[in-house]
């Protein structure tokens, strides 16, 4: 009977070192769910930044690109206004087609 009473005696013991490995492994779990959730964070910061960035350079090509046309325009007012309406027949032929 004395080795049943060691036996239960250490079951206890396994069974308190088993919640605290339990413990520790849920521990770690949320550790390395936090860790995703910071490098994740930080990747769609950069990648928000990054659209960012070509989304600005993107509005000052169309800005430079605005500028350059409306010096062309005032440059050569004509030229511009037979462009224009070339441009405008061809699409009222296509148009028209459809």
């Amino acid at each position: 009977m004395s080795r049943m009473n060691e036996s239960s005696g250490q079951g206890g013991g396994a069974s308190g070192n088993l919640g605290e490995t339990a413990a520790q492994v849920g521990q770690n779990i949320r550790d390395l769910g936090q860790q995703a959730r910071e490098a994740a964070t930080e990747q769609y910061d950069q990648v928000r930044q990054q659209a960012q960035e070509y989304y600005e350079q993107g509005r000052e090509r169309a800005r430079e690109m605005q500028q350059s046309l409306e010096q062309y325009v005032q440059e050569q007012p004509v030229k511009s206004l037979l462009i224009a309406a070339g441009v405008g027949m061809l699409l009222g032929i296509l148009w028209k087609r459809s």
